[in-house]
């Protein structure tokens, strides 16, 4: 008999979320990542934060891990978005918080906490896959020190180069935009007042995000040619593009720290599940962040997974039985190639710079800012508590 429910593969953000949902309900649970927990709890990891939708705030409640994230992160009241500097806008507003910004390292603060309270949860850190081998009736993993560990079901929740996607054979579809995203924190003289504003420039889209105090957090994205110029540029003319970009609601701006680049991608795994393995998060999709959903959709994964499991559990069946994996699979993917396409389909359209698309996108914003029913429906989307498909259990209000 395997010697654990299930074998989760990286310890990050969404596999550590699993990891605590699935221990909280006595499913018994290993968890290996690469590094040790010193260094994946080092502030200067990345200096990240992370933008919630409401749902994902839900779900994190219940894997017992919002509590001791609420009393850092900042809500997002409002979120106003626009076609370059055009008055005509699409705003959400005016229902309380639509998310929450969360500081990845304190996430990963609270899942080492709270893993360490569960008696189903085993984490081994820092600890690398060998070999894994997958037959009918279970998962065996051998670790880079000799360890063995046999499963009912493995899931890759090891970021975009996932090993185990490697291991099992599951290709990718993959397009790199010609894009690269900065990210920086910047200090401001007035109050944002829980404003996250999105702009539609010609080089990509240009984000800011209200974070505790009188900070936010820019999520730049720029022609990947023009980065390392600005990257390299004079720390004052760095400040005043940013300045230009954020526009004065904010009044004089100050840049927190070194920003960091990141290259922009596209990818889908071929399959999200097979023979007893299943993948979350980056492991089985990325997105542009375009929308702020790629960290939301690895939660979704994680709130879909967790209920079929948590399910499987109290009717004392197999865990990693197909009829598990295979209604793991065609719950997500259509969901997930959706956004996908839809995050793509934003990013052409409005890096576009003809003048007739141009307007046409604006009067379209400004249309759906005045057709209450449309609005809300989106709304209702953005703060992750509706979905095209059935939204899991786990993430509902």
């Amino acid at each position: 008999m395997p010697s654990t429910d299930v074998l989760i593969v990286g310890c990050g953000l969404v596999g550590g979320t699993l990891a605590c949902l699935l221990a909280s309900h006595g499913v018994r649970v290993v968890v290996i990542d690469a590094s040790p927990p010193p260094e994946r709890l080092d502030p200067a990891l990345d200096g990240r934060w992370s933008a919630l939708a409401e749902g994902s705030r839900i779900l994190l409640d219940r894997a017992g891990l919002w509590p001791a994230l609420e009393p850092s992160s900042q809500a997002i009241t409002d979120i106003r978005v626009c076609d370059a500097f055009s008055p005509l806008v699409l705003d959400f507003g005016g229902i309380g918080a639509l998310g929450h910004m969360v500081e990845n390292r304190s996430v990963r603060v609270a899942l080492a906490d709270r893993l360490a309270t569960l008696a189903a949860a085993t984490v081994r850190a820092p600890a690398r896959l060998s070999t894994l081998e997958r037959g009918p009736y279970r998962v065996t993993a051998t670790l880079d020190d000799g360890e063995r560990v046999d499963a009912a079901l493995v899931v890759g929740a090891d970021g975009r180069g996932s090993q185990v996607r490697a291991l099992a054979g599951i290709g990718t579809r993959a397009r790199a935009y010609d894009q690269t995203a900065i990210v920086q924190t910047i200090a401001h003289e007035e109050s944002h007042d829980g404003l996250a504003v999105e702009l539609f420039l010609p080089g990509g889209p240009f984000a800011t995000l209200p974070l505790p105090g009188n900070h936010s957090l820019i999520v730049w994205s720029e022609r990947a040619a023009l980065v390392p110029g600005l990257l390299a540029a004079d720390p004052a003319v760095y400040q005043a593009e940013l300045a230009q970009r954020v526009g004065e609601f904010l009044g004089d701006i100050t840049p927190v720290g070194r920003p960091q680049a990141f290259p922009l991608a596209l990818h889908l795994a071929h399959r999200l599940a097979d023979t007893r393995l299943a993948l979350v998060g980056d492991a089985g999709h990325g997105m542009h962040p375009v929308a702020g959903q790629g960290f939301n959709f690895g939660l979704r994964d994680v709130a879909a997974l967790a209920e079929l499991l948590i399910d499987a559990h109290r009717l004392g069946q197999d865990p990693g039985a197909p009829a598990l994996t295979e209604a793991y699979s065609a719950w997500r993917r259509p969901d997930t190639a959706l956004m996908l396409a839809l995050t793509d389909g934003l990013v052409r359209l409005f890096s576009n710079t003809h003048p007739v698309l141009t307007r046409a996108r604006r009067l379209g914003l400004a249309s759906v800012n005045r057709l209450a029913p449309l609005k809300d429906l989106l709304t209702t989307h953005a703060r992750g508590t509706q979905a095209l498909g059935r939204l899991p259990r786990l993430m509902r209000p």
